[in-house]
């Protein structure tokens, strides 16, 4: 069951100018050197002065130009829930792994419903998730790679399924791109990125803050996911996640998987979930029933950050990881979506 909580407030104190960026960094599909699970356990728990300046953000626009706004955090209750759960066996040093579980969607009576038309393409070559009438949720590292944007994200564009047929769809030979997606493409109007993204702020790339929030510049009338607050790996049926994304080797296809959780941190989901480079931004979402209701209800949970490589004890280990919608987060995307934190209250 979904279980509603009290969300902390995510106050704007002053927004000012900063200068354009060179927008000359290169797309990065794969992040290496980062701080993993072994890492962050040595880590402390950020204080209340930290956390108002990892969630401070920029926002970016379609002209360029840029701001930084300064935030406080109202109402927080830190989590003193610990790091870890279960222990990882290590695996082979490759993405997909043993028998490739991913779907391909081919039917566009699937592929044009919800959940599956909620996914869609970033023009830097990520994927991301609907989750408003004009906001898409991504993740940082296709914008920006902790010093500058990334070349491509000043022009920002969002690609939203539709199927290639017209009329009647008679017309097709061979039938060869019957179901393949094709994509209706919105310009992109500003960008929020938190400052804990940031190199000069994390000190180095730490996953916790890779999550980004797109406002299109013209809203779609298509159903969207909503945001839940992840709950711990205990909490959910089967420990199970799910999500959709365009991975790379299977160009043109919205490609499904669902796979279970194996460790978490308080702000990474850490899965073997088989992906490829595309997929990343995808949301991840669960099913579970809405309160007092026998309905169930799909909500976004994390963001997948992708397949990444971190040192542990002196070598290389690899997983896959998604960013958690901590109650902060949610406050956080939650402001951006609103502009307010009136409508932000519980999740």
């Amino acid at each position: 069951t979904w279980h509603l909580k009290k969300i902390p407030q995510i106050v704007s104190e002053r927004t000012f100018s900063l200068d354009s960026p060179k927008f000359e960094a290169k797309p990065k599909l794969k992040l290496n050197s980062v701080c993993g699970i072994e890492c962050q356990r040595k880590l402390p728990a950020p204080s209340s002065s930290d956390l108002k300046d990892l969630l401070s953000y920029e926002t970016i626009f379609e002209n360029g130009t840029r701001t930084l706004t300064e935030v406080n955090v109202l109402g927080l209750v830190l989590d003193p829930a610990g790091n870890t759960t279960t222990q990882r066996s290590s695996r082979k040093k490759r993405q997909i792994y043993g028998t490739d579980s991913r779907f391909s969607i081919y039917d566009k009576r699937f592929m044009t419903n919800f959940p599956f038309n909620t996914a869609v393409k970033i023009s830097t070559g990520c994927s991301g998730i609907l989750i408003s009438p004009k906001h898409v949720l991504t993740a940082a590292h296709c914008l920006h790679d902790g010093k500058d944007y990334v070349k491509g994200s000043k022009r920002l564009r969002v690609g939203l399924m539709k199927t290639k047929s017209r009329g009647n769809g008679r017309k097709r030979k061979g039938g060869k791109r019957n179901g393949m997606p094709s994509f209706q493409w919105t310009r992109v109007k500003s960008t929020h990125i938190p400052k804990g993204w940031f190199k000069g702020v994390s000190g180095d790339i730490a996953l916790d803050y890779d999550y980004a929030v797109l406002e299109l510049k013209r809203p779609h009338k298509r159903k969207y996911m909503e945001l839940g607050i992840s709950p711990t790996i205990k909490m959910m049926p089967g420990s199970m996640i799910h999500f959709s994304g365009f991975d790379n080797d299977r160009s043109g296809q919205l490609v499904y998987r669902f796979c279970s959780i194996s460790d978490e941190s308080n702000d990474l989901f850490y899965q073997y979930c088989d992906a490829e480079p595309g997929s990343t931004g995808s949301g991840v979402y669960l099913r579970l029933k809405e309160p007092n209701k026998k309905k169930w209800k799909r909500k976004i949970i994390a963001v997948y950050s992708g397949h990444q490589w971190v040192d542990v004890n002196g070598e290389q280990q690899d997983y896959n990881v998604a960013v958690r919608i901590t109650p902060l987060k949610y406050a956080q995307i939650c402001f951006w979506i609103h502009g307010n934190d009136e409508n932000c209250t519980q999740g």
